[in-house]
């Protein structure tokens, strides 16, 4: 059975990158969605790095709170804890790096073949998120459960193979609120720029209540994950 999970996850990374190889393989003819792909990938990198930079705190301070407080935490349910994050961070950066890769080469295929052919360029970008996380996922909890439980056969075995799951779900919570918040912002100042150059002389009395409606989203999306987080907790 352990095998079996390692060779399913092997094959889920290996289809994810068979599927970022076909996205990217894809030219960007139009040198003007390669300016706008560009814009909205730089901007993506750097939320990322500035997410992950902010998260990285989050994680060792739980990390150090799993090894002082909880019998099985030192050192192994803290390394649990830190080798899943390292692994939904992982998925999370290559998700983002392919996600918007494709997003110039879907309309690149649109051009050349409709929807036919930008369909399954689409599909392959978001395939490759999601076989990243299953195969990572899945990867990492059978190394886990060999490691702990079949090599070490630690007393704790299974709350540290849990630590792993805790690991990867703080940077999921982290990067679907923080992700919310800025593709919230990211449409809210696209509207603005639309507006703007488009000659809407309204715009700067829409603004304030503009800024307002995506504090109101952002606070409300705050407030669900919270309470999630609670009833997980």
């Amino acid at each position: 059975m352990l095998f079996n999970s390692m060779l399913a996850a092997a094959a889920g990374l290996m289809l994810a990158a068979f599927y970022a190889n076909k996205v990217l393989s894809i030219k960007v003819t139009d040198s003007r969605v390669e300016e706008l792909s560009s814009a909205i990938r730089q901007g993506s990198m750097a939320f990322l790095k500035r997410m992950y930079s902010w998260i990285s705190v989050f994680v060792v301070i739980l990390a150090v709170l799993i090894s002082s407080l909880t019998e099985w935490g030192y050192p192994w349910g803290s390394v649990a804890f830190v080798a899943g994050a390292l692994l939904s961070s992982l998925a999370g950066f290559v998700g983002m790096r392919i996600a918007t890769a494709a997003n110039g080469r879907t309309t690149e295929a649109a051009r050349d073949g409709g929807t036919l052919k930008a369909l399954p360029v689409a599909f392959r970008g978001g395939a490759v998120m999601g076989f990243t996380v299953a195969g990572l996922g899945l990867l990492g909890v059978a190394l886990g459960y060999y490691l702990f439980i079949e090599v070490l056969d630690l007393p704790n075995g299974y709350d540290i193979l849990a630590a792993i799951g805790l690991g990867g779900s703080s940077i999921a919570l982290f990067a679907r609120v923080g992700g919310g918040i800025y593709t919230k912002a990211a449409d809210v100042g696209a509207d603005l720029v639309g507006k703007v150059e488009a000659g809407i002389l309204r715009t700067i009395q829409e603004t304030p209540q503009l800024l307002l409606t995506m504090l109101e989203t952002m606070l409300v999306t705050l407030q669900e994950w919270v309470q999630i987080c609670l009833k997980a907790m």
